[in-house]
């Protein structure tokens, strides 16, 4: 039989373009926690976390986080960036509705208001300031 790992998901990353107005975001209008701030190279890392997840961590980094990438491959990933084609994050909520209107009260780019998915859950969806998709989501009531 095979031996059973305790996995669990320590670390995301969110590639974002300007980080004074990433924290706005995520950490003014979305209530989570900076917990790190790191400068290597030029480049920076911020750390952002819910109060409620302490073991979970949203990395903010740059769009290529590798100082030795070539120019063609950060120009690549800016403009992927600018399209809001690479992958943002799921969060959950209690109240996706109450969600909904305290982020676009703040300003947040609506990309789908709230509505009942087919796959059992009700969600809303925006574009954070460096244009990464998040959906904000609860469980439907049955």
């Amino acid at each position: 039989s095979v031996k059973r790992m305790d996995i669990n998901l320590s670390n995301c990353f969110i590639a974002v373009d300007d980080f004074d107005k990433a924290l706005v975001f995520y950490r003014d209008v979305l209530g989570l926690e900076v917990r790190n701030d790191v400068a290597y190279e030029g480049m920076r890392w911020v750390t952002v976390g819910s109060p409620s997840q302490p073991d979970v961590n949203i990395v903010l980094e740059p769009p290529v986080a590798d100082p030795g990438a070539a120019p063609a491959d950060r120009e690549a990933a800016a403009e992927l960036l600018a399209k809001g084609l690479l992958r943002g994050v799921n969060f959950s909520t209690d109240d996706c509705d109450a969600t909904f209107e305290h982020i676009r009260a703040a300003g947040g780019e609506v990309l789908q208001e709230p509505i009942d998915q087919f796959y059992g859950v009700r969600d809303c969806a925006f574009r954070d300031p460096s244009g990464n998709m998040l959906r904000f989501g609860q469980p439907r009531k049955q």
